[in-house]
């Protein structure tokens, strides 16, 4: 019998992952087009008024609302990464058993975590593309470069979801405890302090490195290049093998941890 292509596994457990998803397919449709509409109604087009009024010079000449779509979406991606790589996935693995399921067949620990990652990945993508069109009618996308926003939000949410993707797999009890701090104090302040709302220049220069060390900062920085310009040649590159260095070495770690764990 000729043997089965390790992606032809990766591809049938990456579609049995959507084919479970797709009856939240819709609520996570109204999530993806009402939360954008409504963060730019609320920040962009009623705070930003106020901000556009007391001078918009340290914006680099853009509107707020202009300023912080970019990053609104790289946060949008942020969240739901972590939801899907948290407590989503520890629900596979600890309580609906899913994954378990999957690799009662041939497919193999590290097989099923590929097909995990392709398929967050994908849910990502959904989202960004819609979060885009929402952009896009409040004249905010940029130009067509702007859809780069897409793949970059999905690789900056990416590069930290790979790593929660092996948490998920170490934990055995008090999920809810350990998922709460990680968004207590890592994507919450992540979100707030990583230039999503105002320029990494206005934080004291003392905690300046540490939004440095956030991947969102780095995917904030490429989408909002991507949407209005203005970056440099170099400092793309290193956004880029910094976020593309991080997702990389998560997802070793996450392969190892789900053949730890489902082996067993």
């Amino acid at each position: 019998m000729r043997p089965v292509p390790g992606w032809t596994y990766r591809v049938r457990a990456w579609e049995y992952l959507m084919r479970q998803w797709r009856p939240y397919f819709v609520s996570g449709l109204v999530e993806a087009v009402g939360g954008p509409a409504l963060y730019l109604l609320a920040l962009g087009l009623g705070m930003g008024t106020l901000v556009n009024r007391n001078g918009a010079a340290a914006l680099g000449g853009a509107t707020y609302v202009q300023y912080i779509a970019p990053a609104l979406l790289c946060a949008a991606a942020l969240q739901i990464a972590f939801s899907e790589c948290s407590f989503a996935t520890f629900g596979r693995i600890k309580w609906r058993r899913t994954l378990w399921g999957i690799t009662a067949t041939p497919i193999a620990p590290e097989i099923a975590a590929d097909a995990h990652v392709m398929f967050i990945s994908t849910r990502l993508t959904l989202s960004a593309v819609l979060y885009y069109l929402v952009l896009l009618v409040f004249g905010v996308a940029g130009g067509p470069a702007g859809l780069l926003m897409i793949p970059i939000a999905v690789l900056s949410a990416m590069a930290v979801g790979v790593w929660i993707l092996a948490l998920s797999a170490t934990i055995e009890d008090d999920a809810a405890v350990v998922f709460n701090l990680v968004m207590r104090f890592g994507i919450i302040p992540a979100t707030l302090f990583s230039a999503s709302f105002f320029p990494i220049e206005q934080l004291p220069w003392v905690v300046r490195p540490l939004a440095w060390l956030s991947p969102l900062w780095h995917g904030n920085e490429l989408a909002r290049d991507a949407a209005l310009g203005g970056l440099p040649v170099w400092r793309v590159a290193l956004h880029l093998a910094v976020l593309l260095a991080l997702f990389a070495a998560g997802f070793v770690v996450a392969r190892h941890r789900f053949r730890s764990r489902l082996a067993s």
